[in-house]
């Protein structure tokens, strides 16, 4: 989808900040919410895709108001109230030291700590193990389509309508834009795509030779 989240090639965002030795997290709640969004999905109740999308949609002006890990925690709201894991109002009770039982839910499968250190119960991983012929090979033209996605998608707003060169074939995956909206797999090949500098940017904005390589999909791109 195009959104705020999509920033690459943007200005007025000032320099990336760097920080010297900078911890993992930088509070501990940060650490509590990675470990939430990766415990609900071990459990399989949303794909890593589906994730991602719900913190596309996070209103842009939350959005740019928000560090990283409440991104996440926004996200994981989302996610929990969509898949019918939190009843409305619940999580307003309990932020509001409610201590009524939590009531839970039919089917649920519970992820202790060790299984989370440990990968156990881990949601299966987006590589394919199916025959599916490539359209494109290294060396192939190529032109990354312009489209303008209500959903979840993989191909940054600076690629489309731009032309590139596969590089390499990455073999099957999952097609994330199909996961995130729950349409099912749709696997298919992701190949490294080499596009010019200059091609993304212009001329005056970038160096000759310089280039920049993007990930992408069968459905993202067309014979250049």
């Amino acid at each position: 989808m195009n959104g705020v989240h999509d920033l690459g090639g943007m200005h007025g965002f000032g320099p990336v900040e760097i920080e010297p030795d900078e911890p993992v997290f930088h509070h501990a709640w940060e650490g509590r919410v990675f470990a939430m969004v990766n415990a609900a999905r071990m459990a399989g109740h949303w794909t890593v895709d589906q994730s991602r999308f719900a913190r596309e949609r996070i209103p842009p002006v939350e959005y740019l108001a928000s560090t990283y890990s409440e991104r996440w925690w926004l996200g994981l709201l989302r996610n929990l109230g969509e898949a019918g894991l939190v009843a409305p109002g619940e999580l307003a009770a309990r932020l509001a030291d409610d201590a009524s039982p939590v009531t839970p839910v039919p089917g649920a499968v519970a992820v202790t700590p060790t299984d989370l250190a440990a990968g156990r119960g881990r949601s299966p991983g987006s590589r394919v193990d199916a025959e599916v012929p490539p359209r494109f090979h290294a060396g192939d033209r190529v032109v990354a389509r312009t489209i303008n996605p209500t959903g979840h998608t993989r191909l940054p707003r600076y690629a489309r309508g731009k032309r590139g060169v596969v590089v390499a074939d990455h073999g099957v995956w999952v097609f994330a834009d199909s996961s995130a909206m729950g349409m099912g797999a749709n696997p298919q090949h992701v190949y490294g795509v080499r596009f010019e500098a200059r091609e993304l940017w212009g001329e005056e904005a970038a160096l000759a030779g310089d280039a920049v390589y993007v990930d992408l999909w069968d459905d993202h791109l067309d014979p250049g």
